[in-house]
């Protein structure tokens, strides 16, 4: 029979782990550096959309004008009936009943105006905003997060679709009725009115008091939560080694002690804000029914009706609630505008200029670097006064310890970045007078980490070359030893890869990006170890491709298995951005040098 008792260890943890929460109420919003300016910039956008703009705020402005108008005819209305004018109550209630439905009316066209504006501008936004990441220079995306980026094309640009379309209408209407309400209050009975704007002043009051104790307790709460989930992270990622090291009490401990003190916090902010909210009712109710006693005085005195007093209890709701909702939609617009700045700035990053000069005549180019020097961090240089010459059609390998600056070298041949100091050429040009396009046309990149993009397996080979025909791309496959394996595929060419290629092996996703390489025909061919993960004999079988594909083309070989560069017409060892030796295989282990002892160490098993 099963035991459903949980053990001494879960039923701590359950009787300690928080329960589901609310969210936190009175969230902190977030503050542009310069609002003015980035809504006049947004401001853009919304003229390029006048004609919906308009509609939207005559539709706003009409739902309005009835919504205030209504209690009005409610009052006549009442009054009428008190007085036993059944004539009049009957044309009083038909006029009220017609002015609700060109309220509803209007509010069902402000929404579908609102959607339509909010998804023309952020269309434009996205659009302008995707356009210019796509021309941005590799230094920004380097710098930074992927993350980052990413959020600002959807979260930013999705929390201003959530501004226009809903917040922006509803703001409008708020401003509309507080002052229209305010007017005809004080035209129909300022004593009362004074009264009614009192006790709506003191609930705003107090409510922006315990407003911010809810958000101090909100902000701990959110930093535990943070803590915690890292602390989950992190013993989920390390889950083998805390097994193996049997720290799981340890790790029970540390975090049944968090979630404590989240459960502490818990509570707390939820008891403020659970007794906010019938606080706050109370003193609006408090307020309510002193006005309806104030106007009970007066109407007895022949001040005013009764269908005024009527009216002035609705006119009290429709004050006070477009108050408390500016309060949320002003943070949620501060929100909205500091996405919209984060938008902006990345559309303020200028642009990797394209322009320049055509390539050299392919074939006759040799690569120098001419006294070079590179840092990506400011004062932390990567290439300290580095020179080399590549003749052209030669194999030419690099090698060295991670961080001795072989993968710059290739960034710097593809300008990703320029040189700080020096000059790159190629055969008779400056690398920075070649157009970026016609200098990363006549090369191609095979990469250590293979790129492959959620597509069919045609189109992430036409990524070199959008003009190849069918038979290219089988010939392509043929060379680089990769014709079996896409036709073993269900649907060869056509098969649609997952996201980054996770529906075929590491080993076969190399193949494609190789196969890439040799579709492209370029004049120079970078790689970077580029078969470190097929097998060794896919390899044997590639090494050979490529002995065919490097004939007549400068190839630069990035590599850590020295297995694959015996053959390089010259070998450059590179240590902290310099060369410390450079010559042929055979050259370099009679030297028995910096290249002796990384051989020595790769194929003999000595000691690191």
């Amino acid at each position: 029979m099963r035991d459903d008792r949980l053990s001494p260890r879960k039923a701590d943890l359950a009787r300690r782990a928080p329960g589901m929460h609310r969210p936190p109420h009175f969230a902190e919003a977030e503050y542009a550096a310069d609002i003015r300016g980035t809504l006049r910039r947004l401001l853009r956008y919304f003229t390029k959309e006048s004609r919906l703009l308009v509609l939207l705020f005559m539709a706003v402005i009409f739902g309005t004008l009835c919504s205030i108008y209504a209690p009005l005819l409610q009052a006549a209305a009442i009054d009428a009936m008190t007085g036993g004018q059944l004539p009049q109550l009957g044309q009083e209630l038909l006029y009220l009943a017609l002015c609700y439905l060109l309220a509803s009316l209007s509010q069902f066209l402000t929404g579908q105006l609102a959607a339509r504006l909010s998804q023309h501008i952020v269309r434009a936004l996205r659009t302008e905003l995707f356009a210019h990441i796509v021309d941005l220079p590799v230094r920004y995306l380097d710098r930074h997060s992927h993350g980052d980026v990413m959020s600002r094309m959807t979260n930013d640009v999705e929390n201003i679709a959530s501004i226009i379309s809903s917040s922006l209408p509803t703001l409008c209407s708020g401003l509309l009725t507080v002052a229209g309400t305010a007017l005809i209050m004080l035209w129909s009975c300022w004593q009362l009115a004074l009264l009614s704007f009192l006790s709506v002043f003191v609930t705003i009051f107090v409510t922006k008091r315990m407003g911010r104790v809810v958000r101090r307790y909100s902000r701990t709460r959110q930093q535990l939560l943070g803590e915690q989930t890292g602390m989950v992270e992190k013993m989920i990622a390390g889950y083998r080694t805390v097994v193996a090291c049997h720290h799981q009490q340890a790790v029970i401990r540390s975090f049944c002690e968090k979630s404590d003190e989240l459960t502490r916090a818990g509570i707390r902010q939820d008891i403020c804000s659970g007794v906010m909210g019938p606080f706050m009712n109370s003193i609006s109710n408090a307020g309510f029914v002193a006005c309806a006693a104030a106007g009970g005085v007066f109407a007895l005195d022949g001040m005013i009706s009764v269908g005024i007093i009527a009216a002035f209890l609705v006119y009290i709701r429709l004050f006070s609630k477009p108050i408390n909702e500016l309060a949320v939609i002003y943070g949620q617009l501060q929100t909205a505008v500091a996405g919209a700045e984060r938008v902006f700035k990345v559309l303020d990053e200028p642009p990797e200029m394209m322009a320049g000069g055509a390539y050299p005549p392919r074939g006759r180019n040799d690569i120098r670097f001419d006294h070079v020097s590179f840092s990506y961090v400011p004062g932390q240089e990567v290439l300290h006064d580095f020179s080399l010459s590549i003749p052209a059609g030669r194999k030419v390998a690099l090698v060295g310890a991670t961080g001795s600056g072989k993968t710059t070298l290739a960034n710097l041949l593809l300008r990703f970045y320029d040189p700080e100091r020096g000059t790159i050429w190629i055969g008779p040009s400056d690398l920075r007078t070649i157009a970026r396009p016609a200098l990363r046309g006549s090369m191609a990149i095979v990469l250590q980490d293979t790129v492959l993009f959620s597509a069919t397996i045609r189109e992430n080979l036409l990524y070199a070359r959008p003009e190849a025909t069918e038979e290219e791309l089988w010939r392509a496959a043929r060379l680089s030893r990769a014709q079996e394996m896409i036709a073993a595929l269900p649907q060869g060419l056509d098969t649609v890869l997952t996201a980054g290629g996770g529906n075929i092996s590491q080993g076969q996703r190399q193949l494609l990006a190789i196969t890439r390489a040799f579709l492209a025909d370029p004049d120079v061919l970078i790689l970077d170890e580029a078969t470190s993960n097929v097998d060794t004999r896919t390899e044997k079988d590639i090494q050979s491709a490529m002995q065919e594909l490097m004939k007549n083309r400068t190839s630069i070989v990035i590599a850590h298995r020295l297995s694959t560069i015996r053959d390089s017409d010259l070998i450059v060892v590179m240590d902290e951005g310099r060369i410390v030796e450079q010559g042929s295989h055979r050259e370099l282990l009679a030297a028995g040098g910096r290249y002796y002892d990384l051989y020595m160490t790769q194929f003999r098993g000595f000691a690191t």
